[in-house]
């Protein structure tokens, strides 16, 4: 079948050198246009084009591995996660960091409400706590050395995050994803659990166990940003995992493959979705419904 399946020429972005651990797009903000943040082992990542994959700036000021990024559903902030033991908040616009969230150990997962506008952002990794931060509790403060006029901000630092469920991963979180309900969270851990947080209770009301590492967790709505609806993609193994996001740890499916998965994705609009080859340079798009593969 992949034999005989088409092909298609990917669009190549240049500009990392070194190996990109995670991609994060934004919806579609306006006349068509959205935006991609990619997070590299460099230390720098990259914001572009999200249609045309044009370089538009990079962030700097990471000391270490970039593991995650993400971007708001409005593109206004940006998010990432870093071995330097900090995530980082972004103006994407200027370039400029905004917060600095200072953790224990390499910060592995980062992530923002899918509603606009966000004001918190969560953060995870080998400490094995979920935290939530605040934004608007401290703000960047403007330095008295200004260059050609203009005023650098001194991004505000924080390490007083909000711990949900403290004491309940046990292992590094790999993974977070705000859901369609903003009071509930997924992570992903290296325990091969994914467990659904609610942010009322702060604590758990629902896991699910997988035979595998799981690779890639992720929400997909529609690319308009529909906030009502979402399906939640999860890739571990041979199996690919798919959640009904508006109701916490209710699995609509679980597709096998007879070859390992690195990531999957799913666009619910058209009923496709695609998943990354673990052991090969493929991306396989393949028919929901059906479980058939009709392009690599």
């Amino acid at each position: 079948m992949a034999g005989d399946a088409p092909k298609a020429v990917p669009l190549t972005c240049h500009g990392h050198s070194r190996p990109i651990t995670h991609l994060s797009f934004s919806s579609i903000v306006d006349d068509g246009q959205f935006y991609l943040i990619s997070a590299c082992k460099d230390n720098n990542p990259m914001l572009r084009d999200g249609v045309t994959g044009d370089w538009i700036g990079t962030f700097i000021g990471h000391k270490g591995a970039v593991w995650s990024s993400r971007l708001s559903s409005d593109a206004t902030i940006a998010a990432t996660g870093s071995a330097d033991f900090t995530a980082r908040v972004w103006d994407p616009q200027t370039g400029e960091c905004l917060h600095v969230l200072t953790h224990n150990h390499i910060v592995k997962a980062v992530s923002f409400p899918i509603q606009n506008n966000p004001q918190c952002v969560a953060t995870g990794g080998q400490e094995k706590k979920l935290r939530i931060f605040d934004l608007t509790r401290a703000s960047p403060s403007a330095s008295p050395a200004s260059t050609n006029g203009n005023t650098p901000k001194i991004p505000s630092t924080s390490s007083e995050g909000l711990e949900i469920g403290p004491g309940e991963h046990t292992a590094s979180i790999k993974s977070i994803v705000w859901n369609v309900d903003y009071n509930i969270l997924t992570t992903a851990a290296d325990d091969k659990m994914i467990r659904w947080w609610d942010l009322r209770t702060q604590r758990s009301i629902g896991s699910l166990k997988t035979e595998r590492d799981i690779t890639s967790c992720e929400l997909s709505t529609n690319l308009a940003g529909d906030v009502d609806a979402g399906i939640l993609s999860v890739a571990a193994g041979h199996s690919a995992y798919f959640f009904d996001a508006s109701r916490p740890g209710q699995l609509i499916k679980q597709v096998n493959f007879d070859h390992d998965i690195a990531s999957v994705a799913i666009n619910p609009g058209i009923n496709r979705f695609v998943t990354g080859g673990s052991k090969d340079t493929w991306v396989r798009v393949w028919d929901f419904e059906q479980e058939k593969e009709l392009g690599a």
